[in-house]
């Protein structure tokens, strides 16, 4: 489950998806918990995991803090409202919708190979900043809170396209709100009772370990090396939901 935790925080940190490595095993060291305290437990080791990585690339990227301060703010509010409302909502009928959205952003990326690999300069209107603060704390937010796959890489690709960033710099500002939305899951699910605090404290350690790695190695290695992370993460997501849905 360390190893698992470490792994996950690596992927996290790079572009977002480390809850595909978390979650499963998770729900295979705990056989018979609900998978609330799955997806409790996994945001206790990914709130540590992505705070490291905030705080590693703030040191040597470009994070755009006036944009993630007023959207981590939201998120953490926005994901606490998609925890409370899990329950209500079958993640079933959602998934193929995301799995849509993911296809989407994967012909995006292949198709625009220019998008991410260096900064791009747009006009930041108030609509434009508006939407960047909107897009990823309100509605990225919730869908985290709601079901979570994912979330790192839309955050990531959501601003590359609205704020022209390049991928690093992108993965930096969005580990600012990621921090924020698994807080607000967090609040909601140990409120509820549903975490497993003593293997989620060491998970939290390994995670931030593990994030301190992904954060340098994606500082190190560039915008093409997460670009080709990114692809790989979209891929699994989708055949990971995919099997879920149809198999």
């Amino acid at each position: 489950m360390l190893a698992a935790a470490t792994s996950a925080g690596w992927v996290d940190a790079v572009v977002g998806g480390g809850g595909l490595i978390q979650v499963p095993a998770l729900l295979l060291v705990s056989p018979g918990q609900p998978v609330a305290t799955a997806l409790a437990t996994n945001k206790l080791g990914s709130i540590a995991g992505t705070t490291s990585a905030a705080v590693a690339y703030a040191r040597k990227a470009k994070p755009d803090v006036r944009i993630a301060g007023p959207a981590a703010a939201l998120a953490v509010c926005c994901a606490a409202g998609g925890a409370l409302c899990a329950a209500a909502i079958s993640s079933e009928v959602l998934k193929p919708v995301i799995m849509v959205v993911l296809l989407a952003v994967a012909a995006l990326v292949v198709l625009k190979p220019d998008l991410g690999r260096a900064p791009r300069l747009v006009l930041r209107t108030r609509r434009r900043i508006g939407l960047a603060i909107v897009v990823p704390g309100v509605a990225i937010a919730f869908y985290d809170g709601l079901v979570g796959p994912g979330t790192g890489t839309f955050l990531v690709i959501a601003f590359t396209a609205l704020l022209g960033l390049d991928f690093v710099d992108a993965s930096a500002t969005s580990k600012i709100i990621n921090a924020g939305t698994n807080l607000g899951a967090l609040i909601v699910f140990a409120a509820q009772g549903h975490v497993l605090w003593a293997l989620g404290l060491g998970m939290a350690v390994c995670n931030a370990a593990g994030a301190q790695l992904g954060a340098r190695t994606a500082i190190n290695r560039g915008t093409g090396f997460v670009r080709i992370v990114l692809l790989c993460a979209v891929a699994a997501l989708v055949l990971k939901m995919g099997y879920e849905q149809f198999a």
